[in-house]
């Protein structure tokens, strides 16, 4: 299976410890393509930004259209998720999607743990979105400034872990999810010290992906996924028109 991973952010740390955290949970067989976003922010955290992620996403799976058997978006909220659905003929996953059905699995309150206060309203939306706010414990956040979107795992461990133990005692939260591409792979390093299963969007998204691949779903032909109608346009990136075209 090939699986690309497209990470709709502009930080090339942050693309490097989302691979490091899908390789060492991909089985063997699976080969894994990185992408970064071209243009955009460094990491989102509004509606805006997450637009300009999506469109990210969109024109790289449209620059390799056909090579992969997979699309997984890198980014919590999944921005360009659902649209992608509409035009590629494989499965496309999201951390946001996969990470609240593992944790469904799991526990029956979940809580967030998310890198900022400002994130907070979007993360909300989208766990909406997928219809699991009745599960929804609360969200915890940082509330510092970020220095790094690729060091906040170093630059504020112990809140993190203050956070986890705040949403499980306070909250009542008996599944936690690590939320954000700047905190891939934490989840396994802070497992053992916390009461309940914590979970990475990440491992979550790739484990769904080579699921989707072994059970072949097929192409909607009808229905909210089904290809967009041909209609006229003007102004578009060829990568964005091949996806139109596909």
């Amino acid at each position: 299976m090939k699986l690309l991973i497209i990470n709709p952010n502009i930080s090339i740390g942050v693309t490097d410890l989302i691979e490091a955290e899908a390789r060492h949970v991909a089985a063997s067989e699976t080969q894994i393509e990185m992408a970064t976003a071209a243009s955009g922010v460094a990491y989102i955290e509004t509606r805006f930004e997450a637009l300009l992620g999506a469109h990210a996403a969109a024109t790289i799976a449209g620059e390799r259209i056909g090579q992969h058997d997979a699309v997984m978006i890198a980014a919590f909220g999944d921005p360009g998720l659902l649209e992608l659905r509409e035009v590629l003929d494989v499965p496309v996953v999201g951390m946001t999607e996969s990470a609240l059905m593992t944790a469904a699995q799991m526990g029956q309150r979940i809580g967030i743990i998310a890198i900022s206060r400002r994130i907070t309203a979007w993360y909300r939306e989208s766990v909406d979105r997928y219809g699991m706010l009745s599960r929804l414990a609360g969200i915890r956040h940082l509330d510092r400034p970020l220095r790094n979107a690729s060091t906040v795992q170093d630059d504020h461990a112990s809140m993190l872990l203050d956070l986890c133990d705040q949403a499980v005692q306070e909250d009542g939260a008996d599944v936690l999810i690590l939320a954000g591409a700047p905190l891939a792979g934490l989840a396994r390093t802070v497992a053992d010290r916390l009461p309940v299963p914590v979970i990475d969007g990440v491992s979550s998204a790739v484990c769904q992906a080579e699921t989707l691949c072994r059970l072949r779903p097929v192409s909607p032909k009808i229905g909210s996924f089904a290809k967009p109608p041909e209609k006229p346009d003007a102004g578009l990136s060829a990568a964005i028109r091949g996806l139109l075209r596909s």
